[in-house]
């Protein structure tokens, strides 16, 4: 593939892990710049290996996964934006405890927002692309330029219009969910 076709992959891939991102910056607008690099370096590494292990998987498992992979996305984006929107809605802005500082919070985002990419390494197998590595390393560096801005948009957004927008960061993994389904279906 060229460039401009692995840029264009790249940002398509990186969409999901940039609205997550604004999820992630609305519901906790004191993230720092330092856990702002976390959580982007979570969601790019993911984005950034997943195509080279669906490549070396190749189409041996594909067949497995590929019907499945949208549900589990949507199962786990589903979970916690359901979390995010009850707590949302029942906890009073003081004494929540916001939990995308947590390892397993942040794996679990970053699983779920970079399945496609698996399916893109297995794509990248069948076409017989010997080049995964460079198109992996461009993956990552776009999810991840595109995960600090969607944070620093939530962490804007946010302190804007008050607590209760972990509602809405709640109600866009829900429909990044289901909008993942539906191009599936």
């Amino acid at each position: 593939m060229d460039l401009i076709t692995v840029l264009i992959l790249a940002i398509g891939l990186s969409m999901d892990s940039f609205a997550v991102s604004i999820s992630c910056g609305l519901a906790e607008q004191k993230v720092s710049f330092t856990h702002a690099v976390k959580i982007a370096l979570a969601f790019a590494t993911f984005q950034g290996i997943l195509p080279v292990v669906g490549w070396f998987m190749g189409t041996g498992i594909k067949s497995y996964v590929e019907g499945v992979d949208h549900w589990i996305a949507f199962i786990l984006l589903a979970y916690l934006g359901g979390k995010m929107i009850y707590e949302g809605i029942t906890m009073p802005a003081d004494k929540k405890e916001s939990d995308i500082y947590s390892f397993r919070h942040i794996m679990t985002l970053s699983l779920a927002t970079s399945i496609d990419a698996l399916v893109v390494g297995f794509s990248y197998a069948l076409a017989e692309t010997e080049k995964i590595f460079g198109g992996a390393l461009i993956i990552g560096a776009v999810t991840f330029f595109f995960s600090m801005l969607g944070i620093r948009i939530g962490k804007d957004v946010g302190g804007k219009f008050g607590s209760k927008v972990e509602i809405l960061g709640g109600v866009i993994l829900i429909g990044i969910g289901v909008k993942i389904v539906l191009e599936h279906l």
